[in-house]
């Protein structure tokens, strides 16, 4: 039964995605690129594709613009699904994956060399609306809560968790609407479209910087605690020289007046060094959800109609 609500909840997802991001079409390439000095950089779907390109754009151009004989090519992808297809499938030469997809990416012929910093602010927030009434966790039962896609692990899989411990069956007693993106979970809670609303702190604060009625009306009820910050990924086959090049340009972003404007847009402070070893506590995480509150198989299942859905 579990299973039969988390794939109906996945298809009004493809659905609900597939008509929020109507109004714009950014150019999607298809084919891997042969041309020896560009370099794909993709960014797993922390914003709709409008705003990632203005968040990370200006960071391919640094990149660029510091590394001879070298172009880098951000990509954004539609939804979840149709990134972690192209992830896994070796398409990118280097990403930045949120920590679930990067302990996959690892599994898929990635290595991790650096991750974002401000690891506290790597947590799940859940927001309802300052009229709703809600209360208590349990308050929830019965109710809808919208999040980015499932395998979100700041901003859907964290809360999932803090809900399950908190005395609420997610599977169960929640009408789980995965929505496509952090903003359009956002609005949904506050269009009333759900009575809570899943995500985390780099798009609330960015997006209630533009639109400061959402502060007025919403509320940060809950948030979860925190887990290791999204992971910077590097194809093995990468020659290991550019893949230094690249990670001393970023881990040093925040040392300069032009770093920091570019590390402001995305609400970091600094990237850091890391390795494959840093995402080990997200393995445990993984581990200790699949038994609280859906089994693993069941996310690898989730994981192949996304694919097909993609």
């Amino acid at each position: 039964m579990k299973l039969i609500l988390l794939l109906s909840a996945l298809f009004l997802f493809s659905c609900s995605d597939e008509n929020e991001q109507a109004d714009y079409y950014p150019a999607f390439s298809q084919t891997s690129l042969n041309t020896d000095n560009i370099y794909i950089f993709a960014v797993h779907p922390l914003h709709n594709p409008q705003r990632l390109f203005a968040v990370f754009g200006p960071m391919m151009d640094y990149l660029s613009n510091n590394i001879p004989n070298a172009r880098f090519q951000l990509e954004a992808s539609r939804n979840y699904a149709a990134y972690d297809k192209k992830l896994y499938s070796g398409r990118f030469h280097f990403s930045l994956p949120n920590p679930f997809q990067t302990i996959n990416a690892i599994d898929k012929g990635y290595q991790v060399f650096a991750k974002m910093g401000d690891d506290d602010n790597f947590r799940g927030i859940i927001l309802v609306r300052k009229d709703s009434g809600i209360e208590e966790v349990t308050d929830l039962k019965g109710k809808s809560v919208s999040y980015p896609a499932p395998t979100a692990l700041a901003a859907t899989i964290m809360p999932q968790y803090y809900l399950q411990i908190h005395g609420v069956d997610v599977m169960v007693d929640l009408d789980n609407q995965y929505v496509g993106s952090q903003e359009s979970s956002i609005m949904h809670v506050f269009l009333k479209q759900t009575v809570a609303a899943s995500t985390w702190p780099p798009p609330w604060k960015a997006l209630i910087k533009e639109r400061p009625e959402l502060a007025e009306q919403l509320e940060i009820k809950w948030q979860t605690a925190p887990l290791i910050n999204n992971g910077l990924v590097a194809r093995k086959d990468i020659d290991p020289v550019l893949v230094q090049q690249v990670k001393e340009l970023l881990i040093h972003l925040h040392e300069h007046a032009e770093g920091r404007k570019i590390l402001q847009r995305m609400e970091l402070s600094q990237f850091e060094s890391a390795d494959n070893n840093s995402y080990q506590i997200v393995r445990d995480f993984i581990a200790l959800f699949s038994r609280q509150v859906i089994t693993l198989y069941t996310i690898e299942l989730l994981e192949k109609l996304l694919w097909q859905l993609a």
